[in-house]
């Protein structure tokens, strides 16, 4: 099976101007991965596809000319990307949730759903894997 997208993925409906929140997304970011907690699936990489959604509070002020005044998807990308190359991770969940954890270091980022899908790993399916979702908890 290849790694394109999944028509059974419907969008999600994040940003909200009454609430003041905008949508940041990742799609489809295709990685190989040291993943797995059976024998075959150690020391060698499969192929992962991740989506991130970010619901992110508003900017008081855009700077047209920093990154830095948005929660920035590149930044997102690129440290998703190192966490996957530090080594061997049993579960999709821990995956997961150390992927939600790297969007969640930005304070602005109120929630975050992430899906996790190994591309190859049972025969005859497109994909398997596991969606979390996590968000800040409110005080009181």
């Amino acid at each position: 099976m290849t790694g394109t997208p999944q028509d059974n993925v419907f969008p999600l409906h994040i940003a909200d101007a009454g609430r003041g929140i905008h949508h940041v997304f990742v799609r489809d970011l295709l990685l190989d991965a040291e993943i797995g907690i059976h024998p075959h699936e150690k020391g060698r990489t499969q192929k992962i596809r991740i989506n991130i959604d970010m619901a992110v509070a508003d900017a008081v002020h855009i700077d047209d000319e920093s990154k830095d005044s948005v929660v920035c998807y590149e930044t997102v990308v690129n440290r998703v990307r190192k966490l996957v190359d530090t080594g061997h991770v049993g579960l999709v969940e821990t995956l997961a949730d150390r992927v939600a954890d790297v969007a969640m270091t930005d304070e602005r980022v109120l929630s975050v759903r992430v899906r996790i899908e190994k591309l190859e790993a049972i025969k005859g399916t497109s994909s398997v894997g596991v969606e979390i979702e996590r968000s800040r908890r409110q005080p009181g």
